[in-house]
């Protein structure tokens, strides 16, 4: 019957789909290929009165299949790619930027331009909202290509020097790339999103040509704008920005306390500790004493000896004026139970010892104070440290016993 052989082809078209999904999965591009070629043949001979819009999974899949494929070359990715333009009409802008990704990986930075151009002068039926997104993105990317332009003009500028360098023609060249790529690029960042790169380079080309204040603008909305999608990048970018300008602590603590709150483990948090370490206001060196402790909690910081380094530092001196002893025994009060066992075990002192004696001695500043002169991590650290006859590791002992009762108090 007529619905037997629907419900049969409906089967058949999905266990070819999932043929090719196994296959990819598996890396085994040349069976894939067959099984596309069968899966675009059954849908030509569909029979079923249901509308059928396959164009993208065979876009997606084959794209994939051809970019691994042994036996395949740019060529026939670009024949593929143009037969899925004329394929899936409403995905023309897509697949158009999906070209252009190829095309770039393959150093076709001329062929990737031409491509965006034709895609940005492209109309089908009335311009949704979606096109017109997908459009903006097209002009971003072509902006970037004008960028990576306008650098290569600027260094062979900067190679020969104003002074020697007569020809007149880069120097023009290089000042139509910036107009063009600035106008692109300042379109995509003002829709709410992560335009990382799009911003970065921007801001490349206004602090180039010395508008400082433009470039602030775009970096104070991009990182502060409650519109835009909270974005770690953005904080750092406009700190970095800061330091450049050679803006007050003030300003830099300020940028740097918000990327504080979004990702505690930042790599820039030593850098806001040594500041808030430096300050003479009390509220800040307590916060430095958080963001420290707050960062050595994640495990790519384990072994980060700055770190140690900076709490090491701060609980000594805390220890040694007996103030603000509070601080200390409130950041570890929430950690007692399990720092111990993830930071200062009698495994990770012999490992430390055995690989980065800086790391153990740091380590063992901090093992002493917290955990008194019987952390096994202090007493193994100290004991090699003494034995190899280094002079501060005899120093830490006696300051860990000469301060026991302060210790004692914190733990």
């Amino acid at each position: 019957s007529t619905h037997k052989r629907k419900l049969d082809f409906t089967k058949s078209k999905e266990a070819c789909l999932s043929y090719i999904q196994d296959a990819m999965l598996q890396k085994q591009w040349k069976r894939a290929a067959e099984f596309l070629a069968c899966y675009v043949e059954s849908l030509e001979k569909d029979f079923s009165a249901e509308p059928v819009s396959p164009s993208e999974i065979i876009w997606r899949m084959g794209a994939e299949i051809l970019c691994h494929h042994p036996q395949s070359n740019i060529k026939e990715f670009n024949s593929f790619i143009e037969q899925m333009k004329t394929f899936g009409l409403k995905r023309y802008l897509k697949i158009c930027l999906e070209h252009t990704f190829h095309l770039l990986c393959n150093g076709l930075i001329d062929e990737a331009y031409q491509n965006l151009s034709m895609a940005e002068s492209w109309r089908f039926g009335e311009c949704t909202v979606i096109q017109d997104k997908e459009k903006k993105l097209i002009q971003a990317y072509r902006g970037l290509l004008d960028y990576y332009s306008w650098c290569k003009q600027k260094n062979i500028l900067l190679e020969h020097g104003q002074d020697g360098f007569e020809d007149l023609s880069v120097e023009q060249e290089m000042h139509s790339y910036f107009r063009k790529a600035a106008v692109n690029l300042q379109e995509i960042i003002k829709i709410p999103g992560v335009w990382d790169l799009f911003v970065k380079c921007y801001v490349d080309l206004l602090e180039f040509y010395g508008d400082h204040n433009e470039a602030r603008q775009v970096l104070n909305e991009y990182a502060y704008n409650s519109k835009f999608p909270a974005n770690p990048n953005a904080h750092v970018y406009l700190y970095q920005f800061l330091k450049r300008q050679g803006e007050s602590k003030k300003s830099l603590i300020s940028a740097l306390k918000i990327l504080h709150d979004i990702v505690p483990s930042h790599e820039l948090m030593i850098d806001f500790n040594t500041m808030l370490q430096k300050s003479k206001k009390r509220k800040k060196r307590r916060l430095g004493l958080e963001v420290i402790f707050a960062a050595l909690d994640y495990a790519g910081w384990k072994e980060n000896v700055k770190a140690w380094s900076c709490l090491a530092r701060q609980v000594k001196q805390i220890i040694m004026s007996e103030k603000h002893l509070e601080w200390i025994k409130q950041e570890w009060n929430s950690r007692k139970d399990w720092w111990p066992a993830f930071h200062f075990s009698r495994y990770l002192a012999k490992k430390n010892w055995q690989e980065n004696e800086n790391l153990s001695y740091e380590k063992a500043v901090v093992a002493g104070i917290l955990l008194g002169k019987d952390c096994k991590y202090f007493k193994h650290v100290s004991h090699q440290g003494c034995k190899a006859q280094v002079k501060r590791f005899r120093m830490l002992k006696r300051f860990v016993n000469k301060h026991s009762h302060v210790c004692l108090r914190i733990s």
